[in-house]
């Protein structure tokens, strides 16, 4: 049995999944993301260490809170632990617990295909349409996300797509308009979301010495972003 190393937990999340979650942040994550507001998440730290059962018997005591919601998996990036995902969502099946893995797509899918077939859901952050842009952002292209968006499809896999609007990075109208036409061509995709960016993590940045490149940017307008949701589908 594998063992998972996490940053937290919140046990009655409401933005990640559908009803109310008990959401495990796992730790490690491989991007940099320019406006990641939880940097103290991207080392593989193993301050708690959890197997799967000892994760499950941490989550029976909200059972009755989760009944029209389930379990996230989040991070950080949780599929760096794939191999504690695959195990751990293989026990959430066996109880009828619902599930749901948030990813940013990085990971080969060689390595996380065992746990994403598992899910009952994926949210899938797609930090770029562009492979340049996605690696201004993130550190890393988007070959690894967009293949695992196309094997969501395969399998009809639902997936809710994930988007953060960045003002000089993403927020711009031809690039939303191309994000919006491509995700038009996946069936599996159930939601998308545009998040905003917010400046509300900056202070973990500075507590680790973490120089931000976006300091300066502000967050978008009410009206910014209203305008950017407009480009999308209903599902939005």
């Amino acid at each position: 049995m594998t063992t998972g190393y996490f940053h937290s937990f919140e046990s009655c999340g409401a933005v990640d999944g559908p009803g109310l979650r008990f959401v495990a942040f796992l730790s490690g994550c491989p991007l940099r993301c320019l406006y990641c507001h939880n940097p103290d998440t991207w080392e593989l730290k193993q301050d708690i260490a959890l197997t799967p059962g000892q994760l499950l018997e941490k989550i029976r005591p909200y059972r009755n809170f989760l009944r029209n919601g389930g379990v996230t998996l989040s991070g950080g990036e949780p599929l760096m632990q794939a191999d504690f995902c695959a195990e751990f969502l293989s026990l959430c099946k066996a109880e009828q617990l619902h599930t749901a893995i948030d990813t940013s797509g990085v990971i080969p899918l060689k390595k996380s295909q065992a746990a994403i077939d598992l899910a009952d859901l994926l949210l899938l952050d797609i930090k770029a349409l562009s492979p340049d842009l996605c690696k201004e952002i993130t550190g890393k292209d988007n070959h690894n996300a967009l293949e695992t968006l196309r094997y969501c499809e395969d399998i009809n896999k639902p997936v809710w797509i994930r988007h953060v609007l960045l003002p000089e990075y993403t927020l711009k109208t031809d690039l939303l308009e191309s994000l919006a036409e491509f995700l038009r061509g996946f069936s599996c995709i159930q939601r998308i979301e545009l998040l905003p960016y917010h400046n509300m993590g900056l202070y973990k940045w500075d507590e680790l010495g973490v120089e931000s490149k976006i300091r300066d940017i502000a967050p978008p307008s009410a009206e910014a972003v209203a305008a950017a949701r407009a480009l999308f589908p209903p599902i939005t």
